[in-house]
């Protein structure tokens, strides 16, 4: 494809031969011209007359003028160590994350002030500036190799690791100067001369250095690390990559990107689908997006992927595919069920009008309304400056379309609501899969269903983050194991973390008067004597709709010398009030949904089991507790459980 990559995929196979370096260098826009946000000296833009959203602004400019002269945050090594000390992560990089939201609050501040407090947000901004150059490492230390490398238990500053913090902070400082740069130039020569450096160090040159990058996917198994990091990777090139004599690095670098954004578009399934979930889309297809827009912006047209890969396209429409109704999504892998309030809606609605989605756009758009930001600090400088700027998003006002069906064959999922446009009723979920997903959880077979839009058999999602989830220990974790998931479990043995615990679609259905799914789960328990498991899930649609989960299974015959045979269970996990009744239990779920009744043979063994919550990413999205209903079936050869609406199962109207 170019003179420094190999990869072909769909990007090489649309622009090829403009992916040349020689040919990039000629392509690509004039430095300060290459993000599409105007300098703040550009006052028809940042003025006080230019009409930027004022929701977004006043809490941006009170938080940026209650902190100005205060103390910054500052990431200790103490904070840093404890990566290795007791697993914790989150103290070190929720302070990186503070000093960054201040960053871009005082970047923001110094943008749109035409007052006397304009200087002060400036001086502001250069102090929160010097800090990050000052730093030891941009690098998390959760995914620093410096151990492995060289035995330290801190960054090795010789040796920087280029990962997701690291390219974050690159970005932002391109950003900062894209918008600062003239204001820097007068009242702080010097200071871009020093970002340049720091970047350059830091980022660029470890990026071309090192091409063993685990996030760049030359495995053939990108996750959304990939264009995460190019994507910021190539802000910072096309920004400050602007001396004399960058022409050539600055086009080999883009080409080395879009070398890479390739191998994650060619990973995109054609259905569009993201196994990580809806909560990932925003940093995985999202991130591409993104890039690619960019990419379009910074060549005038002439290399505009966008429209024009069809998985992008299909993606675009996965996260409303995934909604529920209002703010719960389904959540699979590490996402959580609820958190659409601080997702980044704008990217979705710049990709979805690029691409000419009528529904995604629309589904942007229902999270737009009067009086709220179009977006926050937390969404980093880059999207805040996109959807500041952004007139038609500040505007947008939407509907979400909530399909009735959705199959993705790409992960078995399978979406299913009584009716299209509402999230009242019943909507069942149901996935197959195998257990070695990205983000992972050992959940093939897994159902949720949701009242009124609200989950009541759920996913709990994902605790919070520390060594512990990426390493040996992930599955120790309970809420990644198939225990705390909607599946069985065969003589106490649990799903196992490996592709080769999978299940295997045998019918889809819908579009109907019901939908449904039927999977083969027999290989996702090896080791227990199964020989065969049978699952159906089926929304029954009508005035007396209901989901049907039907297991069907045989084991081979017990071996009596081991002792007693160990239970067979079929397990749901529960958000709400539960209260459990004679071959049956009835659900009050969260936000006033309407109640469910949960039905299996009476002569069926159940009880519940409560999982207090203290993790606050869990607790966040369920409050104090989730309950475990069991049911055991060892002395069954199937068993079928019925979900309704209690006002129909007693007899109301739908």
């Amino acid at each position: 494809m170019t003179d420094t990559c190999s990869f072909r995929g769909p990007l090489a196979d649309l622009f090829d031969p403009l992916l040349h370096t020689s040919a990039l260098a000629g392509l690509l826009l004039h430095p300060d011209l290459a993000l599409p946000v105007a300098p703040a000296t550009d006052r028809a833009v940042w003025g006080s007359e230019a009409g930027l959203d004022e929701a977004t602004l006043r809490p941006l400019h009170r938080r940026a003028h209650s902190e100005a002269g205060r103390p910054w945050p500052v990431p200790l090594a103490s904070a840093a160590v404890r990566r290795h000390r007791d697993g914790n992560r989150t103290q070190y990089e929720d302070l990186e994350f503070s000093r960054r939201q201040r960053l871009t609050r005082a970047v923001i501040a110094a943008a749109i002030d035409d007052g006397a407090d304009a200087a002060a947000f400036l001086d502001e901004a250069v102090d929160g500036l010097w800090q990050v150059c000052e730093q030891s490492t941009w690098c998390w230390p959760a995914h620093d190799d410096t151990f492995e490398r060289h035995g330290a238990v801190l960054a090795t500053v010789t040796d920087p690791y280029l990962d997701l913090g690291a390219g974050e902070v690159a970005a932002q400082l391109a950003w900062t100067d894209q918008v600062l740069g003239p204001l820097l130039d007068r009242h702080w020569p010097g200071v871009r001369a020093r970002l340049r450096h720091e970047v350059r160090v830091r980022v660029i040159d470890p990026f071309m250095a090192r091409r063993d990058w685990h996030w760049i996917g030359l495995d053939g198994n990108p996750h959304n690390w990939n264009p995460w990091i190019h994507g910021n990777v190539l802000v910072a090139a096309l920004r400050l990559l602007d001396g004399p004599l960058d022409a050539e690095l600055r086009a080999r670098v883009v080409a080395l990107v879009i070398d890479g954004l390739d191998r994650y578009a060619a990973s995109l399934p054609d259905d569009g689908a993201i196994d990580e979930g809806f909560h990932y889309w925003w940093n995985g297809a999202g991130r591409l997006a993104e890039a690619l827009d960019l990419l379009a912006h910074a060549t005038d047209g002439r290399l505009d992927a966008l429209g024009r890969l069809p998985a992008l396209r299909q993606s675009v429409r996965f996260p409303h595919r995934m909604h529920l109704g209002g703010s719960w999504h389904l959540n699979v892998a590490d996402g959580p069920a609820r958190g659409s309030s601080d997702a980044s809606w704008g990217v979705l609605f710049r990709a979805a009008r690029r691409t000419g989605d009528h529904d995604a756009r629309e589904h942007a758009a229902a999270h737009r309304a009067a009086g709220i930001p179009v977006t926050t600090e937390h969404d980093g400088l880059g999207r805040l400056l996109l959807s500041l700027t952004d007139r038609e998003w500040a505007a947008a006002r939407g509907r979400s379309p909530l399909p009735r069906d959705v199959w993705l064959p790409s992960v078995s999922l399978r979406l299913a609501r009584e009716h299209a446009g509402t999230p009242a009723g019943l909507t069942l979920t149901v996935k197959g899969g195998h257990n070695d997903e990205h983000h992972n959880h050992n959940d093939v077979g897994s159902f949720t269903v949701a009242s009124d839009g609200v989950p009541v058999l759920v996913d709990a999602g994902r605790p919070t983050y520390t060594a512990a989830t990426f390493g040996p220990d992930r599955y120790i974790l309970w809420p990644m194991q198939s225990a705390w998931h909607n599946v069985p479990e065969v003589r106490s043995v649990q799903q196992p973390h490996a592709r080769e615990a999978a299940a295997q679609v045998r019918e889809t259905w819908g579009d109907g008067d019901a939908a449904g799914l039927s999977l083969d789960l027999t290989y996702a328990y090896p080791r227990s004597g199964l020989e065969t498991w049978t699952r159906t899930a089926t929304l029954e649609r009508g005035r007396a709709a209901r989901v049907v989960i039907t297991d069907e299974y045989r084991l081979s015959a017990w071996d009596t010398t081991l002792g007693d045979e160990p239970a067979t269970v079929v397990r749901m996990l529960a958000a709400g009030t539960v209260t459990l009744h004679a071959g049956g239990a009835v659900v009050v779920p969260l936000d006033g949904a309407t109640p469910v009744r949960i039905r299996w043979p009476e002569e069926v063994p159940a009880l519940l089991e409560v999982r207090e919550l203290d993790d606050p990413m869990l607790s966040d999205v369920w409050g104090s507790r989730l309950t475990r209903i069991e049911l055991d079936v060892s002395a069954r050869t199937g068993v079928a459980v019925v979900v309704e609406q209690l006002h129909r199962a007693n007899g109301g109207a739908a």
